[in-house]
């Protein structure tokens, strides 16, 4: 697999290659050349931060390694005080269960939907305490900071330590690798990206997760979105009728949701 120790290999060699030729074996090599191993290791490195299913810096779970029909619905970035308990009720009617993956800042006052949540047989997740838009720049030790802040909140909400981890937005990269090790945190992606946070065509939405089914698949939602709620009664229907079935994350891949 193409991942960040292999690509920082590839770019070294490539300019040792370069060096070796210039300065050793005295060839005419441009100066520009030497843009090559920069040019091998930006793009590759950009897309592996930026995509967590390619396991470029840390290895998630992103699917189910399973033939069977069955796909699992996780939420990001709740409790939400107006639209986590619609999706809840949702749930709950259609007897569905899911993971959501919270952001501790927003359990403060809402603890009630946190409960609400684990008592209605749903998995809770970390997605941070502060999911700041300049998370992924914070050395590790800051990172597990703000990761265990929201444990923290979860524990005095629940009594519940949350051992599955979704970084914000998606974002990798080795500081978060090493915060994730530190905290014996069980990394959690996805394999089917809704785009529910910027969709506004309820049946263009519905197009885009059904066209990505397939086994094992984890389906990224957002707890915080008005038409993530209106579109769920007919997404789960749909994902019914191509015969599958909705199974708890934890479950679908076989692992512990808590410490």
């Amino acid at each position: 697999m193409l991942n960040n120790r292999v690509v920082n290999i590839i770019a070294l060699i490539s300019f040792l290659v370069l060096l070796f030729l210039d300065r050793i074996m005295k060839y005419d090599v441009p100066v520009w050349t030497y843009v090559i191993p920069l040019l091998i290791f930006l793009p590759v490195t950009v897309y592996g931060a930026m995509n967590i299913e390619s396991g470029f810096f840390l290895k998630a779970y992103c699917q189910a390694d399973t033939t069977e029909k069955v796909v699992a619905l996780s939420f990001d970035d709740g409790p939400e005080p107006e639209l986590t308990p619609e999706i809840l009720n949702i749930l709950q009617e259609e007897k569905v269960p899911a993971a959501f993956f919270c952001i501790g800042k927003n359990i403060s006052g809402n603890e009630h939907l946190l409960k609400r949540i684990y008592e209605e047989g749903h998995v809770i997740g970390n997605h941070t305490y502060s999911h700041h838009f300049w998370f992924d720049m914070k050395l590790s030790g800051n990172m597990l900071k703000d990761m265990q802040e929201m444990d923290a909140a979860t524990v005095n909400a629940t009594g519940l330590y949350p051992r599955l981890f979704r970084p914000p937005y998606g974002v990798t990269n080795p500081n978060l690798a090493r915060a994730v090790k530190a905290g014996n945190y069980l990394p959690v992606g996805w394999n089917i990206r809704s785009l529910d946070t910027v969709a506004t065509d309820k049946n263009a939405l519905l197009q885009r997760i059904m066209q990505q089914l397939k086994p094992g698949a984890v389906i990224l939602l957002h707890d915080t979105c008005r038409i993530t709620a209106d579109i769920l009664p007919q997404l789960i229907r749909d994902i019914r009728e191509q015969g599958y079935r909705l199974e708890r994350i934890d479950k679908m891949l076989n692992v512990r949701a808590y410490v």
